[in-house]
């Protein structure tokens, strides 16, 4: 298969130095591999080197971007990110962890101070894409504050160069619905949740308490229903991951159990990578919420926010759900 090619010319303005990029792995190939994609793209990569560098002494003034690349951790990995997570919200900094599956939980835990981004396994595209879309989310935030409608368009953008990327670099499509019915997806259950939180003749006001959710054997019959669809049909038809995440997180929320982000992304049915950023764009919005384990501070699970679950209950209840099922 061939490679991608990242060497191409990219407009500057002369007055503007290109952003710098630090690279830090424990591969050298992966290292060289990342650091030339990167000047490739137009970027600066500054530093690079080991993960273990950044173990030794005090943190220096971080880059404009630090990329790491962290496929296994151990507990002196999990040390330096945390350590780094808190360096880079204070200075500014935005971090890339580029990780895997079997070790997203832990990094995902200490990583909750700078709101850096994950990617899962990512392919050389997918670096590239990753920081350019921290860039350009960068250089919005110094102009203003983003909207909702600003995450709605950013997170739109995002999924489509990364189906271009793929194909780019000759990948098979993965199997999710189109960006833009993910993003009304996203925008419709933001709309809702804002009119639950919001709405002052809605469920609380009306009951003082919310509808009970429904038997979670029975959210958990939808969901296999729905995953049933893909064997019949085309996957890419009924891919909604913001639905299918919240229907776990539903079931879960009724049977009392604590939902990690691993699991959550698995539930949505998409690439973890894109998983994660739909779990990061409504964390965002307050639609999950993030809880830290308070027996494991190296552990931190995702649940519906109050509006969310009371939002849930309503849906349930509009539709007549039974609250319980035979034995």
């Amino acid at each position: 298969m061939a490679q991608a090619d990242f060497s191409y010319d990219v407009a500057r303005d002369p007055a503007v130095e290109p952003a710098s990029i630090a690279v830090f792995a424990d591969r050298p190939a992966m290292r060289s591999q990342i650091a030339e994609d990167l000047v490739g793209a137009g970027f600066r990569a500054a530093d690079r080197g080991p993960i273990a560098d950044l173990l030794e002494g005090q943190i220096r003034v971080l880059s404009d971007v630090v990329l790491i690349d962290c496929p296994e951790v151990d507990a002196r990995t999990l040390a330096l990110l945390a350590r780094l997570d808190m360096r880079a919200a204070e200075c500014g900094s935005q971090l890339i962890v580029s990780t895997s599956l079997e070790a997203l939980d832990d990094v995902f835990a200490v990583l909750d101070q700078s709101d850096a981004q994950l990617l899962i396994n990512p392919s050389r595209a997918d670096r590239i894409v990753a920081v350019g879309r921290i860039l350009s989310h960068v250089s919005n935030a110094r102009v203003r504050e983003m909207s909702e409608e600003d995450r709605l368009t950013l997170l739109r953008l995002s999924e489509q160069v990364d189906v271009i990327a793929n194909k780019l670099e000759g990948l098979p499509q993965e199997p999710w619905e189109s960006d833009e019915k993910q993003s009304q997806s996203l925008s419709d259950v933001k709309r809702d949740f804002r009119g639950i939180e919001s709405n002052e003749n809605g469920w609380g006001a009306q009951n003082c308490a919310r509808p009970p959710l429904p038997d979670p054997r029975l959210v958990r019959q939808i969901i296999a229903n729905r995953q049933t669809r893909a064997r019949f049909f085309d996957a890419e038809l009924f891919a909604d991951p913001a639905w299918d995440m919240l229907l776990d997180l539903t079931a879960a929320h009724a049977e009392h159990r604590r939902v990690s982000v691993t699991s959550l992304c698995i539930a949505a049915g998409v690439p973890a990578t894109t998983a994660l950023r739909w779990v990061r764009q409504m964390v965002d919005s307050g639609i999950f919420v993030r809880i830290a384990d308070s027996t494991d501070k190296r552990r931190a699970f995702i649940a519906l926010s109050e509006a969310s679950a009371d939002g849930m209950a309503s849906y349930f209840a509009a539709i007549d759900a039974p609250l319980n099922l035979a034995a």
